[in-house]
């Protein structure tokens, strides 16, 4: 087996990798014994007719195929971790020489990590940010509380408002016939939540429960379902209940039914303390951001479309695996934006550059300040690991390979590179 390395233009390379005639056949031989008992060969039993025989009735090539696909991820693999070429994407695998008695040869096309030409990284000028809580932002928070520890009450003395929670029967109709999906009963809506069309919560309010009525309205021109975007309808409706949410008194005891303390102005205290903390941790994101968009902008790179594809496959699999996690599935999420999968991985584009860019100019800012993982960071970090997962930390060491320790001392490592340069920042 051998390996040739052509450097192209934009941060590409070509691998031209030879396997020998003898492995090549190797695969073959393991591709007939694999499919063999797939083929009927007049004269033997199933599975039992030669090889020979069997190259001789469908071709030499039967099996090349299979060979091929058995023998290329192996050779890759081991061709590529003996080379000192750091490859950041899938590679892009064509057949050179394909035939029985001769090397196999195939080419694979990958991008290689960009270098970067620094910038300046320290003494960024940004713009500095005044942090104040209003009492008015403390007193919406504790409103807050205070609905989420409402008490629900059926309202039976006046008609619906603005807020109530109203439960409805209704069903929708264009031009006198009803449309899939416009029906429902025994439905929860909350006036003013907009969670349905245009008008139609307006519409409810001022009625009684048992009130059957007509709700006006039109569907807006990019709504999702095309045969209904634009066009008027009708619904029947009827109230059913109608419920409000009773909020708690502000006193000593709503205090101490939500918090930890024993008074009204302790647990305001404590809402204004953990305001305070928040917007300093969203200025301090939000300065990082910028600092790093500054220190990108000022910094020289040429990064390979396939390396972006290879972000935008990975992002578009962690996207799914949190859809996922709340139930839904990819294709639900594209029925309910509207999106087909090629406009959602031309949304992912722009994120994906950004978090290349960023992830290069800190890897780069690390190498040139020497900034290296201390195996106390790197063990503080499997501490952490286990806490999260509920598991004992010498579990998790015999679980973290090389391969994870060395990329998690490269994440350590590039997060401190972050702290270097938004402490060197000049807010202004």
């Amino acid at each position: 087996m051998s390996l040739q390395v052509e450097k192209l233009e934009k941060n590409m390379a070509k691998l031209t990798i030879e396997v020998t005639a003898e492995e090549f056949d190797a695969a073959i031989q393991k591709a007939y014994l694999k499919n063999r008992s797939k083929m009927s060969i007049p004269g033997f039993r199933k599975g039992k007719a030669p090889r020979q025989v069997i190259e001789k009735m469908y071709g030499v090539g039967i099996f090349y195929e299979d060979a091929a696909n058995e023998i290329i991820p192996e050779a890759y693999e081991k061709e590529v971790k003996d080379c000192d070429l750091e490859i950041v994407s899938q590679p892009g695998i064509d057949v050179v020489q394909i035939e029985k008695g001769k090397p196999f040869i195939f080419t694979a096309e990958v991008a290689v990590k960009p270098e970067v030409e620094l910038g300046e990284y320290k003494g960024i000028k940004v713009e500095k940010k005044e942090i104040t809580v209003t009492d008015e932002e403390v007193a919406d928070e504790i409103e807050k509380a205070r609905k989420q520890n409402a008490r629900e009450i059926t309202v039976e003395d006046r008609p619906a408002a603005l807020q109530d929670i109203v439960n409805i029967d209704f069903e929708g109709f264009m031009d006198g016939v009803a449309f899939d999906g416009g029906k429902g009963t025994g439905f929860d809506l909350t006036l003013g939540s907009h969670s349905f069309i245009d008008t139609f919560e307006d519409q409810i309010v001022g009625k009684n429960v048992g009130d059957e009525f007509d709700v006006n309205v039109t569907f807006p021109e990019d709504y999702q379902a095309a045969d209904l975007a634009g066009k008027p309808a009708v619904f029947k409706v009827k109230v059913n209940k109608i419920t409000a949410n009773e909020l708690p008194e502000l006193n000593d005891e709503f205090a101490q039914d939500v918090s930890e303390f024993d008074t009204l102005d302790e647990y305001k205290e404590d809402v204004k303390k953990n305001l305070t903390t928040a917007k300093e941790n969203r200025a301090k994101a939000e300065k990082e951001d910028k600092v790093i968009e500054a220190i990108i902008e000022g910094a020289k790179m040429d990064i390979p479309q396939p390396m972006i594809d290879t972000q935008v496959r990975q992002m578009a699999n962690e996207f799914a695996q949190r859809l996922q996690a709340q139930g839904l599935s990819v294709d639900q999420y594209m029925k309910f934006t509207g999106m087909d999968s090629a406009k959602f991985i031309e949304t992912l584009k722009p994120q994906a550059l950004k978090r290349i860019q960023s992830r290069l100019v800190l890897e780069a800012i690390a190498k040139a300040e020497n900034i290296v993982a201390s195996q106390e960071e790197i063990d503080e970090q499997m501490e952490k690991m286990a806490k999260a997962y509920n598991m004992e930390v010498e579990k998790v060491k015999e679980l973290i390979g090389e391969e994870e320790k060395k990329q998690m001392g490269a994440d350590i490592a590039v997060q401190k590179a972050v702290d270097l340069v938004t402490e060197a920042a000049i807010e202004e």
